[in-house]
């Protein structure tokens, strides 16, 4: 079976069709987002658009068409950054956008974990992530290998940036209410003197307590996988160095 990407969106022959590829994403879309990647099916995208199952067969061919397309469809939202040269920064800036279409759209970042559509779309963000790294001098795999590493790194924080707030709406509590909640627990793990390291997180991290925790947390840790990438070429200081502010302290 040809990939929807390979198929015309229009039959040579036959009717107009009434719907374009962009709209049934849409529809996906909003269905996903609302109430999850589960509640997206060829009978509900049919229904939402007003028509009969079978007539969205003119437009895709299964389920994972659908899919595709929806995926493909969030990574339009905006444009790849422009190069600029600076490797880190490219990189960097990748990232976060991708982390910001994710947060969009939490379904995503499950869907993104698997095989890559490949729709024009995503494929302009993996031509911008790989040719952040293009003029380096690598060779194919370790390319990969470095750009797969960042893509995980954004993929890993979101999964646990998601899994919080579903944290926080099953228990009714925020981050602040669970840690207060927890805190009489933590003296017990303090006091046990079993675990010394954790111990010193608990009393000394800022960044758990302030408000953009989130944000400072996922930028000080892509510096250290990009300082990590820098190190495996060489020169750990190579290429824009960290962001100004990032990981610095009210």
């Amino acid at each position: 079976m040809e990939m929807i990407w390979m198929r015309p969106e229009r039959a040579a022959r036959g009717p107009k069709p009434a719907y374009s590829r962009a709209e049934v994403a849409a529809v996906g879309v909003r269905v996903a987002d609302a109430e999850g990647i589960e509640a997206v099916s060829m009978r509900r995208i049919a229904a939402e658009l007003g028509a009969g199952t079978t007539s969205l067969y003119r437009y895709v061919s299964k389920k994972d068409d659908i899919l595709d397309l929806m995926g493909d469809a969030i990574m339009g939202e905006e444009d790849p950054p422009a190069r600029t040269g600076d490797w880190r920064a490219d990189l960097r800036e990748i990232a976060r956008r991708t982390r910001a279409v994710m947060l969009r759209h939490p379904w995503s970042a499950a869907l993104s974990a698997g095989r890559p559509s490949l729709g024009p779309n995503g494929l302009r963000w993996m031509e911008a992530s790989f040719a952040a790294l293009g003029d380096l001098g690598l060779d194919a795999d370790d390319l990969l290998a470095k750009v797969s590493a960042v893509a995980t790194y954004v993929r890993g924080t979101v999964a646990g940036e998601l899994g919080e707030r579903e944290a926080a709406r099953r228990s009714g509590l925020t981050i602040d209410g669970w840690m207060a909640e927890q805190s009489p627990y933590g003296k017990v793990i303090r006091d046990s003197g079993r675990y010394p390291t954790f111990t010193r997180i608990m009393e000394e991290a800022r960044i758990p307590h302030l408000p953009d925790r989130l944000e400072r947390l996922f930028a000080l840790g892509l510096e250290q996988v990009l300082d990590g990438l820098a190190a495996s070429l060489g020169n750990p200081r190579r290429g824009g160095g960290h962001p100004h502010g990032a990981g610095s302290q009210p």
